[in-house]
């Protein structure tokens, strides 16, 4: 079902075939958002599936192709490739396309994809928060988006006709829009997705670190707490790599001051401070709440 009239844009193509680029591809597809829609992926038979789902009208695995003559091109590739990849499309696309991503860092990437992009091609970065632990083409589904924010982070003197356009994809796609300079996004995601993800990553790289005999009763006796930070570290390794290599700055802030509440946290258990604890986790529990009522768990 497609919401009618005349599409967003004559030529979509989406660079990254994966969760997020395929979810978006189904967006579209649902919302005819394009006249004909094209994936390009590197991977190895990537383009193929995803042309075999049926989510594409096109598919290709070479990047050039793919851009010739879009009027939009979103690159949902991980964060690292980014300056590669518009250093290779950029002498492509056509005056007038507008590049963006779907990455959660975005200093960084205007900072690798800017320099590539010809004289009437606007750049609007984008984040989608939204995702699951799966990858790949088949991981997506057009629902991910819906009710979720969408951050762009348009650097200055950017087209606002572009930056409208973009919006009103993600719009459709059923996202909520909000505009933010980049190196605000950069120290909220560090703190609500990445520093996360880090201690996920963490406490299951402890827990397999155990000895034997621990290691299989950890993972036998999974209780939601655990199981729950197993399904976060599950994440593609590839991606997460690549975010905290490129947002440093801003996540090593974040975690020095959880390491400085970590400790407190310490001293308050080894002193039995039992008031203290309960402060803070019925703080914490408010937190959750507010995330619930505003429909983002």
């Amino acid at each position: 079902m497609t919401s009618g009239g005349a599409p967003l844009f004559d030529r979509i193509a989406i660079l990254g075939i994966g969760l997020i680029g395929s979810s978006l591809a189904r967006a579209i597809k649902r919302e005819g958002l394009a006249g004909t829609l094209v994936a390009g992926d590197t991977g190895p038979g990537v383009a193929a599936r995803a042309l075999a789902l049926g989510i594409v009208d096109e598919a290709t695995e070479d990047l050039v192709t793919a851009v010739a003559d879009a009027d939009l091109v979103v690159l949902c590739a991980p964060v690292g490739a980014g300056g590669a990849i518009a250093e290779t499309i950029g002498p492509a696309l056509k005056p007038g396309c507008i590049v963006s991503d779907v990455g959660s860092i975005k200093e960084r990437v205007i900072a690798m994809i800017a320099p590539h992009l010809p004289e009437g091609v606007h750049l609007i970065p984008g984040h989608p928060v939204a995702g699951t632990e799966k990858s790949g083409p088949e991981s997506g589904f057009a629902e991910l988006f819906q009710g979720r924010w969408c951050i762009l982070t348009p650097p200055p003197g950017a087209d606002p006709d572009a930056l409208d356009r973009v919006a009103e994809m993600w719009r459709r796609a059923g996202m909520i829009i909000e505009v933010m300079e980049a190196a605000h996004h950069d120290r909220v995601l560090a703190i609500t997705s990445h520093l996360p993800h880090l201690i996920a990553y963490t406490i299951v790289g402890t827990a397999s670190d155990l000895e034997e005999h621990l290691h299989r009763e950890v993972i036998k006796f999974s209780a939601s707490g655990f199981r729950d930070f197993t399904r976060i570290a599950g994440s593609d390794p590839i991606m997460w790599r690549d975010i905290f290599v490129n947002n440093q700055e801003a996540v090593l802030d974040i975690l020095q001051r959880f390491t400085e509440d970590l400790t407190a946290l310490q001293r308050a258990i080894r002193r039995g401070e039992g008031e203290t604890l309960e402060a803070l986790f019925t703080k914490t529990r408010a937190v959750r709440q507010a995330v619930i009522d505003a429909k983002q768990a």
